[in-house]
């Protein structure tokens, strides 16, 4: 006989949202109801639009006066709906607290971070000195892994990282030891390895305060590697929720398969493919499953019966009218595949290279503080139809490579050339006619695009700017990138992000570039969306030969579209070589800790892998360390001899090869070839 499960901390049951006009708002959250127990760690997943957030801001009684709250939500036996602020205070802050995404808008920037975390403390503990209240602030910030705790007690928000933020918005609602801590999507704007360090944090919050912790986001590795439990919205509704492990190994809701199928993993071949699911259109009828639309098992009955989350065995609920029929089916059997055609196509040695950077150097003068070197002595070559992915953390240098590449800023010294030509000390006027042969794709294509010009106007720009324009290349292009000839007529603020991000593509390729330049071209775009420009992508590459430099931050993307990788740290290259080689045997400290980070979508394979945490923040660039620039949060560093450690602290290591044909790495002690 099992033992009966504990009473939850938390029920909410049939919680419904509406914005808008009774009868004619928006519904953005329908009949919900789940449980948070005691312990335990919940993450509600989906795709933007689908509820998550809302659902969880209804709980807190957070949203704005013209939303429709209906349903119950039950706290520690509590009714929570329906609260006048008064009696909230009693509740948020004390026993359940808030991790924001956002935490710059969450922190007041005009008071230390010190002042902040003592105001919640004594907000609710009136009774608590002024000294007492230091003491504990102190001890929060040491707690969730921020060092030197003194002196962050004193600076403002601006004067730390966007990881510290989060972490002092961790430590601020662990301080009067909540029983629930409801956190949304507190990793999604944060590198890998500072998402490593929050999450570390977070946990170090449940623990010491024994928290429950509800847990908001869309990646589905944090959730295979923190979650006990998942739940996965569609539409408003909860569509399937169960164990982690149970919902991961086995999905039976064709949307959790979709949304699984999807996400390109560190962990796996970069050719495995990729599911595609039909992009959502928004409009969700009222009756029958939302998820019709796009589901590849739909069947009559789906669109007019709406299904109702039912028992599936395993601990499981599905709202599935072909749940039953789906068991033991992959995402593969019902999804088409974004599988490349044929495998990757090496550069024939001996070939031209279409980029070539030869001991780039960008420096920026910094009144007061001499120069930050933002990038240091690279040198690379991309081949024709190639991707050269560029990984590292902020603040490695990646964006200032980019821009440098097309000469929106001007190098330092070194030299750049594309397509056979020298471009570094060009005028601007004589530049001109090369910019045709390298263009950048952005990753915020609604900053990109000037909202008051339609889509064709958008593409047809760059075609009249360099003499190029004829008649029908606007629909050629739309076409190319699997947008309708339809689509020229409308508005970027028309169209979805995944249809944007398309429009800025078919800018870039408009004048037939040579070179690409994505800087994070996916990394704002749900899981679906992300796999179809990925196959967009790859496709264009093959019928277009256009070489790729991609960067990125996500290296389970790098391992499915990059054919070689270049890890950067602090202005300089760390590790080269072909993509499958550096990620699956990292020959740098550095490379090590990123890929370890890294959360794959898979419980059982989560548990156990090896993970490096980095420890510290990533130094200045105005003041970067002697010698070898990463040996101040080396974890190999710590282990050596004082001799090797002299060395790694007065002599820059310099790219060498190493016992891996075609791989390059910067340190002292990897093994070389």
């Amino acid at each position: 006989m099992t033992d009966p499960l504990p009473t939850p901390l938390l029920t909410v049951r049939n919680l419904g949202v509406s914005f808008g006009p009774a009868g004619h708002g928006v519904q953005a959250v329908r009949d919900l109801s789940f449980d948070v127990r005691p312990g335990e760690t919940l993450a509600i997943v989906g795709e933007s639009g689908s509820g998550k957030s809302t659902s969880a801001l209804a709980v807190l009684g957070l949203l704005p006066e013209h939303a429709t709250v209906t349903g119950s939500a039950v706290f520690e036996g509590e009714e929570l709906l329906g609260r006048g602020e008064r009696d909230w205070r009693k509740v948020r802050g004390t026993r359940i607290a808030y991790v924001p995404q956002n935490p710059f808008g969450s922190l007041n920037p005009v008071y230390t971070v010190g002042e902040q975390i003592v105001e919640g403390l004594r907000a609710h503990r009136g009774d608590l000195s002024a000294a007492a209240a230091r003491g504990e602030a102190l001890d929060l910030i040491d707690a969730v892994g921020i060092d030197d705790p003194a002196a962050r007690f004193d600076a403002y928000p601006h004067q730390i990282s966007g990881g510290m933020r989060q972490r002092v918005v961790i430590a601020m609602a662990l301080a009067n030891r909540p029983s629930l801590i409801i956190a949304d999507e507190p990793t999604s704007a944060l590198d890998v390895t500072v998402q490593a360090q929050v999450l570390e944090a977070l946990e170090r919050a449940r623990s010491l305060s024994e928290a429950s912790l509800l847990l908001i986001t869309h990646d589905m590795g944090i959730v295979a590697r923190h979650a006990d439990r998942v739940q996965v919205m569609y539409a408003g509704r909860c569509v399937e929720s169960g164990p982690t492990e149970t919902v991961f190994a086995r999905p039976r809701m064709p949307y959790t398969m979709g949304l699984l199928g999807a996400i390109p993993r560190v962990d796996t071949p970069g050719d495995a493919p990729l599911v595609r699911m039909p992009a959502a259109s928004g409009r969700f009828p009222a009756t029958g499953c939302a998820f019709a639309e796009r589901c590849p098992a739909v069947l009559d009955e789906c669109r007019v019966t709406t299904p109702v989350l039912g028992d599936a065995g395993d601990g499981r609920s599905v709202a599935c009218l072909r749940a039953g029929e789906l068991r033991g089916r992959t995402p593969l059997d019902l999804f088409p595949s974004t599988a490349p055609e044929g495998a990757r196509a090496e550069v024939p040695a001996g070939t031209e290279p279409v980029l070539k950077v030869d001991r780039l150097v960008k420096h920026f003068p910094v009144r007061g503080r001499g120069l930050v070197h933002a990038v240091c002595d690279i040198s690379l070559e991309v081949g024709p139809g190639e991707t050269l992915a560029v990984v590292g953390e902020s603040g490695s240098g990646k964006t200032t490579l980019n821009r440098t590449l097309a000469r929106l800023e001007e190098p330092t010294s070194g030299t750049i050339t594309v397509g056979g030509a020298d471009i570094t000390g060009l005028s601007q006027r004589r530049l001109r006619p090369h910019r045709g042969t390298l263009q950048m794709v952005l990753q915020d294509s609604t900053a990109s695009l000037n909202p008051k010009l339609t889509v064709g106007a958008l593409i047809a720009e760059p075609l009249t700017i360099h003499g190029g324009r004829r008649p029908g290349r606007v629909g050629e292009l739309l076409g190319l990138v699997g947008l309708p000839d339809t689509a020229a007529d409308r508005f970027p603020g028309e169209l979805s992000g995944g249809q944007r991000q398309r429009v800025a593509i078919a800018r870039a390729l408009a004048v037939e570039p040579r070179v690409l330049i994505l800087d994070e071209p996916v990394s704002a775009l749900d899981v679906s969306v992300q796999a179809d420009v990925l196959a967009l992508l790859r496709d264009l590459q093959c019928r277009l030969g256009v070489a790729y430099v991609f960067v990125t931050h996500d290296l389970g993307v790098v391992r499915h579209i990059a054919d070689r990788v270049a890890v950067m740290y602090l202005g300089g290259l760390l590790e080269v070589g072909p993509v499958d080689d550096v990620l699956s045997r990292p020959a740098h400290p550095y490379t090590r800790a990123l890929v370890s980070a890294v959360p794959v979508p898979d419980p059982r394979a989560e548990h156990a892998r090896e993970r490096i945490t980095l420890t510290g923040e990533i130094p200045a660039a105005a003041n970067p360390p002697s010698g070898c620039r990463f040996r101040t949060r080396c974890p190999l560093h710590r282990e050596l001899d004082e001799a090797a450690r002299a060395r790694c602290a007065s002599e820059r290591p310099a790219l060498r090869a190493t016992d891996v044909p075609r791989r390059t790495a910067a340190c002292h002690f990897t093994p070389t070839a």
